[in-house]
């Protein structure tokens, strides 16, 4: 179980930003509370007289993720477990995020295992150990000047250079391309990638770079850029495995990546997956309309080149979801189930997924990351000439990728891809596309309020902290309070940003929420004994207000 150290309780400080300041507090808490429920801090006094925020309806509320814990009785009733005393409720939280894990390759997009070698009996029920994996990274403003440098330091002859279509016009390619120029590199240019990939575009980009036969490869854009980029440096590395051999299980094979791949520099222009610093590449698998991937170690990039000047293009609304995705990344990880009680433990070292479970070395990126986006984030949004804003919202990004590449993530990321998988019409504003689009940061924080309301009985003082964090004055508050608590605070956070009011505002009903929970519980329940709780699932969703 979680333990939260005890100690001196911190005073916030109004530049909270140092990570020597993070690392000494431990991201921790003092235990000891008095009785009062406090209440968030008021926000600008501008905000002061707007309309208090509405609930954010999402697809699963607190009310319905107790019975994925235990299966429901017949005709649907609610489980007798589920309205027991509150004693069972970390056990009941700590066991739904153990299926969690054990469901990994379900959860594909984020999958909890890079390798898919065999495993044996351990001598051990639980883990003793986590490791941590990281890309490379560098960071500074102009700092795409170098990438030139860098390919001739590694004697690239033909390098693949991946974008899209808006990009290609833009000041980010343009300095990575200058700086190949400058530095006679031969390439070419990709810039045809999908936002929100598909595994037919990932195909295209795998031909491609097949028949160019590279040997670097250089990603300047956003999550999908990145990633399929790392997907066609796979396949054109490995040209004679078919597309789904590295595709997660059960939709692919999920085989362990044992070919060497070609050097890969990734140059993120967006604030928010972290691609840069970890080993998956999420798409759409369009015959099953379910979001899926490709996780693997061997496919991070090579060095991460994180130039915040790169940010400054970047419209409102962009800022705004990628911020969302790095919120969700850096609490996800710090709540996720700690690691030694993840099972089983593996026998051999190669077993050991990446997505361990919160552990030390994770809670501190996550907890930082979570710092910048709580002084930063809005700032970000409202101000696009703020430099500092979006330099250090580009830094968070990095270092929720690193938290939870290494910790994992859980509900509100397994919950987000049917969101966004069976988008109907919404097109969110500022994206140029040609199709549908839930951008992925807007999917994940929807279900936040109610995912962090229930999972707080696992480590409520870890939601507490994270409460405080994001600006709530926790001084007077109840433990048993700290998910309201989160979720509230959360609301006000995102009511400020004008996030998108629940599923009805991004095009669904309730006719769409047994669709909708179809595609949550295979990504977190594979075993048949849980798929008794849709019934009641399905059949309490219907009331929810989606208006």
């Amino acid at each position: 179980m979680d333990q939260v150290a005890k100690g001196r309780r911190s005073k916030r400080s109004s530049s909270p930003l140092s990570l020597q300041q993070t690392l000494s507090r431990g991201g921790r808490i003092q235990q000891e509370r008095s009785t009062k429920t406090g209440k968030g801090e008021s926000l600008a006094n501008h905000e002061q007289s707007r309309p208090p925020p509405r609930s954010l309806p999402c697809m699963l509320c607190t009310a319905e993720l107790l019975p994925l814990a235990f299966p429901a009785g017949p005709a649907g009733a609610l489980p007798p477990q589920a309205a027991a005393a509150m004693a069972g409720g970390r056990e009941r939280v700590a066991h739904l995020l153990r299926q969690l894990q054990r469901a990994a390759c379900q959860c594909p997009a984020h999958s909890h295992t890079y390798s898919q070698a065999p495993e044996h009996a351990a001598l051990r029920r639980t883990d003793y150990a986590f490791e941590m994996a990281v890309s490379n990274i560098r960071y500074g403003e102009g700092v795409t000047k170098e990438v030139g440098m860098d390919l001739q330091n590694l004697d690239a002859r033909k390098v693949c250079v991946m974008t899209d279509k808006n990009l290609c016009q833009l000041p980010p390619v343009k300095a990575v391309l200058n700086s190949l120029t400058k530095n006679r590199i031969t390439f070419q240019m990709y810039d045809d990638v999908r936002v929100e990939p598909t595994d037919q575009s990932f195909m295209d980009a795998i031909t491609f770079a097949k028949k160019g036969e590279f040997d670097a490869y250089v990603a300047v854009g956003g999550g999908s850029v990145i990633d399929t980029c790392k997907a066609a440096n796979l396949y054109a590395s490995s040209p004679e495995s078919d597309f789904l051999d590295y595709v997660n299980a059960p939709i692919g094979k999920g085989k362990s990546v044992t070919v060497p791949l070609k050097p890969f520099i990734a140059v993120p222009t967006t604030a928010g997956t972290g691609s840069e610093t970890t080993g998956i590449a999420i798409f759409d698998y369009k015959e099953l309309k379910v979001k899926t991937g490709i996780a693997s170690r061997a496919i991070k990039p090579t060095l991460g080149m994180i130039d915040p000047l790169h940010t400054l293009h970047m419209p409102e609304r962009v800022v705004a979801n990628g911020g969302f995705d790095v919120l969700c990344h850096a609490l996800e990880a710090y709540t996720a189930l700690p690691y030694k009680m993840r099972s089983p433990c593996p026998s051999n070292p190669i077993n050991r997924p990446a997505y361990q479970g919160s552990n030390p070395i994770s809670d501190v990126w996550a907890v930082h990351a979570l710092r910048i986006v709580a002084k930063y984030l809005k700032r970000a949004v409202r101000m696009p000439d703020d430099h500092e804003a979006r330099a250090n919202m580009h830094l968070a990004s990095a270092f929720a990728g690193i938290g939870f590449g290494n910790a994992g993530v859980h509900l509100c990321h397994g919950m987000s891809y049917p969101i966004s998988g069976l988008v109907k019409s919404y097109k969110a504003k500022d994206y140029n596309v040609d199709h549908p689009l839930v951008p992925h940061g807007l999917s994940v924080v929807l279900t936040s309020p109610a995912v962090f309301t229930f999972t707080a009985e696992m480590c409520p003082e870890r939601h507490l902290e994270a409460a405080e964090i994001l600006g709530a004055d926790i001084r007077t508050a109840k433990i048993k309070d700290a998910g309201l608590i989160l979720a509230d605070t959360l609301r006000k956070f995102l009511f400020y940003l004008n996030v998108d009011d629940g599923l009805a505002a991004i095009g669904y009903s309730k006719a769409d929420i047994p669709a909708l929970v179809k595609g949550t519980l295979p990504q977190i329940f594979p075993t048949k004994e849980f798929q008794y709780s849709s019934r009641w699932l399905c059949s309490t969703a219907l009331h929810l207000n989606l208006n």
